[in-house]
């Protein structure tokens, strides 16, 4: 990450830089592996409380690529509690993504402030930031690779990712991606308070190929305070299907039609 003790140093700040831009590399690696213009999916969101009980939501999601970065939506179908509460992000050149709710109850669209990425998103065990992990930019954060273990039977990169900006919510994500198809399999999350343990762990399970792409059917994250998780199955993905422009609008979210 006097002349042989100068030698010795000059040779693991080399190998130091080697790892940290190695480590760069993978997680960019890993976060672009699919190659799609867009990704539609119906899911079952299953929250599972302390107590162990169980409920269901049903949502849509759209992404596609735009002119400064990802922009994706979120539709909640049912149940009727839920039923029409719609969530946009876009990403942006620069600065933190741009993120809207609409909550049927409000009648309204409401802008998110970053300030509150680290709130719980419509009871979940997901934070607005948690929402948007997955198309975090890889140059806000700086990597360092860790370790090399295996984890489920696969040969992995252990990588630890610290964010250069501390309103970030975490103060370091420590992931485990696959060596040779740079999937990932597993993200511990770590909050400020306690950098020891980690206060969310997210698991991608039952990896499928769809469309010629590895992608994770099952998505569990987990807070391990409370014991509570939320585990996402995707019963739908459809790879660059086409996606009006309009959806991707506060004045979709307002009224679910494509104007």
């Amino acid at each position: 990450m006097k002349k042989i003790i100068m030698l010795l140093t000059v040779i693991i700040a080399g190998t130091a830089a080697v790892f940290a831009q190695d480590a760069e590399a993978i997680i960019h690696a890993s976060r672009d592996r699919i190659s799609a213009d867009t990704v539609s999916s119906r899911s079952r969101m299953v929250i599972t409380a302390k107590d162990g009980t169980t409920s269901e939501r049903v949502i849509d999601q759209y992404s596609k690529d735009g002119p400064n970065g990802n922009r994706t939506v979120i539709v909640f179908q049912r149940p009727a509690s839920v039923a029409g509460t719609r969530f946009l992000t876009m990403e942006k050149s620069s600065g933190p993504e741009d993120r809207w709710i609409f909550l049927p109850s409000l009648g309204k669209v409401r802008r998110i402030a970053a300030s509150e990425g680290s709130g719980n998103f419509m009871g979940t065990d997901f934070s607005y930031d948690d929402i948007s992990s997955a198309s975090r930019k890889a140059d806000l954060d700086t990597h360092t690779v860790l370790r090399e273990e295996t984890y489920g039977g696969k040969p992995c990169y252990v990588i630890e990712s610290r964010p250069k900006n501390s309103s970030y919510q975490y103060s370091r994500m420590v992931q485990w991606i696959d060596k040779d198809t740079k999937v990932g399999y597993k993200i511990e999350l770590y909050d400020r308070k306690n950098t020891n343990s980690p206060v969310k762990i997210v698991e991608m399970k039952d990896i499928k190929d769809v469309q010629g792409r590895l992608t994770p059917s099952v998505t569990t994250i987990t807070t391990t305070s409370s014991g509570t998780s939320t585990s996402i199955y995707m019963d739908i993905m459809k790879y660059d299907d086409p996606i009006p422009e309009g959806v991707f609008t506060t004045a979709y979210l307002e009224s679910g039609r494509v104007r």
